[in-house]
């Protein structure tokens, strides 16, 4: 087994031939040219393709009109959009002139444009939409912002206001700009210790912290999370969650430095991203466990209420599904007669849930919370190779699952470069060159980020096992305890109930009382149906979660989904609510992770009269 230095001796040489993100692009484009698709996107309707050369065409030509734009060194400049090759072009310009991108999640209200633009003075600001555009507007008089730039030329805009500009006729100044030589002499200046972004954190305890980071630490994930995986020119990435987000952003750079091909999905909603599986038929996906566990759901309910034989079949499937991909990851010769079984199971069963998602899955990561082992095995067991991994925007991926060593319920093996360690108090630390150097602004906050001797305190309590894998107990400040003086965690019983079809969201309660209650949000698309089916009359949402019949419904999902949890974790009492938890209500984070407090908070009078009973 190597050693972190020998890792350390391999990424020195992977920096050699590739220490910086705009370097990268350009190296890429003089290599492939027009001979190569770089990116894709589906943003006006039909699927565009971009060539290496003529995406990095757009890359200089934007570089160069920041600098028409007076862009200095190091300057920040916003980016507020869903995903698409714009994104990236921006990115990948601010790279090539030593400016630093600030991505700003799609989602996020004028409020929160308006924290992030001016905790960190932009001037320049990309904005796509309509929403986008005018959330930009009504903030303007409060910020720094001097020009405004449409990605998205349908929207609705003033046309005679100087500060206002589409991302084409940008483009275009660049290109008559005449910058070419300032350009290369900013791309020739660039090193590996160059700041390149800021990423706002979600802030789920407070206000958002612009984590710092160069590009030796995007280098340093990229190797640390790619040494175990053989792309080749011919993949397919799709970037369907955020770009503003660490994981997915730095994925695409992994992708797009294996010389193989990124599809852009525009959309960021699980129920387009069907669309988009089928018509891009990715071989590598970032995913989050909510889009797993939804599938998952809809498929073990639709199996429960087939035929008894059509059942049976499905449940022979799996378990020659198993069989066959146990062999096969431990690199043992698999049985004719295993080989002809599972032709079988994978036309019948298994073929139909891999197409699912494009049919050409190679490795979809899946990470950002708490993930049912159950869930990954299942899919392992269809052909879906999911590899969960654990890390935070402060240094990446700590650890995270390969195809050699997976195994289901854990967050896989401690990655290359890294050193992880666990404190007295059961808190996971880690450090590496991919580490952050700080919160931008923030010094007093970068102070209570770092051990005294450096490492990155993460905030979440874990372990390691007999066999190196890390496994999440839970975050350090969302464990609670009763009354009683048991402590819990809440994500384990969050994260069996979300298996559950009938639940679409779900808090755990119960700091400082008697019992463990939950707050729970039901998936009402299969409600209704429910109700259809078994003659339950409703006329609104709020009549539904209140008739007796569904109330005995959730009792009994609750307890079997809780069943194997110790009497102090089972949940006694819930309360059904008629509306989710959303961005636009403050109760969640642009990364969809549930803000504890402003829940309990809002939900007071529920919560106090669970308990008076």
């Amino acid at each position: 087994m190597k050693s972190n230095v020998d890792y350390e001796k391999e990424f020195a040489e992977f920096l050699s031939k590739d220490d910086h993100l705009g370097k990268m692009v350009h190296k890429r484009a003089e290599k492939f040219g027009d001979k190569k698709i770089a990116v894709r996107h589906k943003a006006f309707g039909q699927w565009e393709e971009f060539s290496w050369k003529r995406f990095v065409d757009l890359i200089d030509n934007c570089a160069m009109a920041l600098l028409e734009e007076g862009v200095k060194e190091r300057e920040f400049v916003g980016i507020f959009s869903n995903n698409r090759v714009e994104w990236a072009v921006v990115d990948f310009a601010c790279f090539s002139i030593r400016a630093c991108s600030v991505p700003i999640y799609q989602s996020n209200s004028a409020e929160e444009l308006k924290y992030i633009v001016n905790d960190c003075n932009i001037r320049i600001l990309f904005v796509e939409k309509q929403e986008h555009y005018d959330k930009a507007m009504s903030i303007l008089p409060e910020t720094k912002i001097e020009k405004v730039i449409i990605f998205d030329h349908r929207i609705s805009y003033d046309k005679n206001n100087p500060m206002v500009m589409l991302f084409a006729d940008f483009i275009e100044k660049g290109k008559l700009s005449g910058r070419q030589k300032e350009l290369e002499e900013r791309l020739n200046m660039a090193t590996s210790e160059d700041l390149s972004t800021l990423i706002y954190t979600s802030g789920t305890t407070g206000e958002p912290k612009g984590v710092m980071l160069t590009h030796k630490n995007w280098l340093a994930m990229l190797f640390a999370t790619g040494y175990h995986i053989p792309i080749i020119e011919s993949d397919v990435n799709l970037a369907f969650l955020p770009l503003a987000h660490v994981f997915e952003r730095a994925w695409s750079y992994f992708i797009l430095c294996s010389n193989a091909r990124v599809d852009y999905c525009h959309i960021a909603k699980p129920e387009a991203l069907m669309e988009f599986l089928a018509e891009s038929r990715p071989h590598y996906m970032c995913s989050v466990p909510r889009l797993w566990e939804k599938v998952y759901a809809k498929v073990m309910d639709g199996i429960s209420q087939a035929p008894e034989k059509k059942q049976k079949i499905f449940k022979w499937a799996l378990d020659i599904g198993g069989q066959y991909q146990y062999l096969k990851k431990d690199k043992k010769p698999i049985p004719l007669s295993l080989k002809f079984k599972h032709n079988i199971a994978d036309a019948l069963v298994l073929k139909k849930i891999r197409n699912l998602f494009g049919g050409r899955n190679k490795v979809f990561n899946c990470g950002g919370s708490a993930f049912s082992g159950e869930i990954a095995e299942f899919f392992f067991r269809c052909g879906v190779l999911l590899l969960q991994g654990y890390g935070l925007t402060e240094c990446f991926v700590i650890c995270v699952a390969n195809p050699e060593h997976n195994k289901f319920g854990t967050c896989g093996p401690v990655v290359p470069l890294m050193k992880v360690r666990i404190s007295p108090e059961g808190e996971i630390q880690a450090t590496s060159p991919s580490q952050t150097q700080g919160y931008w602004n923030k010094p007093e906050l970068t102070k209570e980020l770092f051990t005294e001797d450096g490492w990155v305190k993460t905030g979440d309590i874990g372990y390691i096992d007999d066999e190196g894998y890390l496994l999440i107990t839970d975050r350090l400040k969302d464990m609670f305890k009763t009354s009683g003086g048991k402590y819990i965690a809440p994500q384990q019983i969050e994260t069996l109930l979300k298996e559950d079809i009938f639940i679409e969201q779900v808090i755990a309660i119960g700091d400082g009382k008697k019992f463990v209650s939950a707050l729970i949000v039901p998936s009402f698309e299969q409600l209704e149906i429910y109700c259809q089916k078994h003659g339950i009359p409703f006329t609104s949402k709020e009549e539904i979660i209140k008739h007796p019949d569904i109330l005995k419904l959730y009792r009994e999902r609750i307890d079997e989904r809780t069943k194997g949890l110790g009497q102090v974790e089972k949940v006694k009492k819930f309360v059904l609510l008629p509306q989710e938890f959303s961005q636009e209500t403050g109760e969640l984070t642009p990364t969809m992770k549930i803000k504890r407090k402003i829940i309990s908070s809002k939900y007071k009078d529920i919560i106090d009269s669970i308990y008076a009973e």
